[in-house]
C-alpha cells in the first residue's frame, strides 16, 4: 500500500511515549522465547508459533540480513552471532523514532538505561518514574507510619526532579485494580494503612488506601500521569484493569494533570470514551499492536479511533526486553494507521491534508505537546 499517508508516516520520526529498555546481554534461545510472550512458559509449544512470533520472523529477520520467514532456530543463531549491541542498534534505529520515554521501574533483566537506549537508537530518551517503586523504597529504608505520607511525597518530588524525567506512572491496575474509592484519603487513613503495611514488612504495595494516596500524590506532582490499563502479563486480573472503572476518579481530577491510559486493549473503546468526555484523558494502544501484527494493527487502531479526538491518541510500543518489539511496534503502527487513514481518504471521508495531519499528531506531535518535549531532538535524520 502506497500513497501520501503511507509516505508521510514512513518519513515521520515517531515519539514512543511509553516503552522500556532493551536487554543489555546476549540471550539464550529459552530466554529470548520467554520474552516473546506476556504469559508463562508453554511446555511443548514455542512462542514463535504465535502472531507475534510470526511477525518477528517476517519483519525482523531482514534486518539481521536474513530472508523473510527465516526458521526460528536460524533466526536465533544469527542474533547470537551479531551480539546484543548490534542487534539492539539495528532494531532501535529501524523504529525511526526521534524520542523514547522509558519506564525505568521494571527491570527483571539487565536493560538499557535511557542514555544507553538513546545512543543505540540515535535519538533522544526521557525517563518515566514508576511511583510504586518509590513507595516501596521509602518503606525499605525504614519510616514511621505517621511519616510515610510526607516521606513518599518528598521522595517522589526528588525523583521527578532528576534530569530528563517527563512523567510518572502507576501500575495500580496490577496491584489493586481500578475499582477504588475515588476520594483522596485522609492523613489518618493513610497512617493506619501504612502502619499495617509496614508492620507486615513493607514490600509490594497493594493496599487500596495507599494506592489511592499514591494516585492523588501523582496528581500533586504536576507531571503527566501514565496508567497501565488493559493487556498485560499474568500478574494482572484483566477485568480489574478496565479504565472505565476510573470514571469517578477522573471526574474528581478534571482540570489537573494529563492522564495517559496505556495499552488499553481489549478496553480501548472504553478508553476512547473516557478520552472523549474528559479533557485531561489521552490513550494509546501500544503493546497490542505488535502482538496482533501489522496485518491487524489497523483494526485495533480503527476501533480506538472511532470516537477518540485526534489530538488525544498517542503512539507507544511498550517494548520491553527484545529490541525487536521497538521495531515491530513502530512498523505495526505505521502500517496500520496508514491503511486506516488511506481508506478514509479513498472513501472521501478525509482529505489527504487532514489524514497527514492526523498521522503527525498521533505519531509525534500529541506526545510533544503533552510532555513538553523540545521542538526537535538530536539524532538521525
Amino acid at each position: 500500500m502506497t500513497g501520501p499517508v503511507r509516505e508521510a508516516l514512513d518519513a515521520l520520526p515517531l515519539v514512543d511515549h511509553h516503552c522500556h529498555g532493551a536487554v543489555a546481554a546476549d540471550l539464550t534461545a529459552p530466554e529470548f522465547a520467554a520474552l516473546l510472550t506476556e504469559g508463562e512458559a508453554w511446555p511443548g509449544v514455542s512462542p514463535f508459533d504465535s502472531p507475534v512470533g510470526i511477525a518477528v520472523r517476517r519483519h525482523c529477520a531482514p534486518l539481521l540480513g536474513m530472508d523473510r520467514h527465516a526458521p526460528a532456530a536460524d533466526y536465533l543463531a544469527r542474533r547470537a552471532e551479531l551480539g546484543w549491541q548490534e542487534v539492539n542498534r539495528r532494531f532501535l534505529r529501524a523504529a525511526h523514532a526521534e524520542a523514547f520515554c522509558l519506564d525505568t521501574g521494571y527491570a527483571p533483566h539487565p536493560v538499557t538505561s535511557p542514555a544507553e537506549l538513546a545512543e543505540a537508537a540515535g535519538a533522544a530518551a526521557y525517563e518515566v518514574v514508576r511511583l510504586e517503586g518509590i513507595a516501596e523504597e521509602v518503606a525499605a529504608r525504614g519510616v514511621e507510619a505517621g511519616e510515610y505520607a510526607g516521606a513518599f511525597r518528598a521522595a517522589a518530588e526528588a525523583a521527578v526532579r532528576r534530569p530528563g524525567v517527563v512523567a510518572v506512572k502507576s501500575v495500580a491496575a496490577y496491584r489493586t485494580g481500578f475499582d477504588l474509592n475515588p476520594v483522596r484519603p485522609t492523613y489518618a487513613e493513610v497512617t493506619r494503612a501504612a502502619a499495617l503495611w509496614l508492620a507486615d514488612g513493607g514490600g509490594r504495595l497493594a493496599d487500596p488506601v495507599l494506592m489511592r494516596h499514591l494516585l492523588w500524590t501523582a496528581v500533586a506532582l504536576g507531571l503527566p500521569l501514565q496508567l497501565h490499563a488493559g493487556f498485560g502479563d499474568s500478574d494482572l486480573r484483566l477485568h480489574h484493569a478496565d479504565p472505565a472503572l476510573l470514571t469517578d476518579w477522573l471526574r474528581l481530577t478534571a482540570g489537573t494533570v494529563p492522564v495517559l491510559l496505556l495499552h488499553c486493549w481489549p478496553y480501548h473503546r472504553q478508553a476512547a470514551y473516557l478520552a472523549t468526555v474528559f479533557e485531561h484523558v489521552h490513550l494509546d494502544v501500544g503493546l497490542a499492536l505488535h502482538y496482533v501484527g501489522a496485518a491487524r494493527a489497523g483494526a485495533v487502531l480503527a476501533e480506538a479511533m472511532e470516537i477518540t479526538p485526534f489530538r488525544k491518541l498517542l503512539y507507544s510500543s511498550d517494548a520491553y526486553g527484545v529490541a525487536e518489539f521497538h521495531h515491530l511496534g513502530a512498523l505495526s503502527f505505521r502500517q496500520g494507521l496508514a491503511g486506516l487513514l488511506q481508506d478514509r481518504v479513498d472513501a472521501d471521508e478525509l482529505s489527504p491534508v487532514d489524514a497527514v495531519r492526523i498521522a503527525a499528531w498521533t505519531g509525534r506531535e500529541n506526545a510533544r505537546r503533552i510532555y513538553g518535549l523540545p521542538a526537535s531532538d538530536p539524532g538521525r535524520d
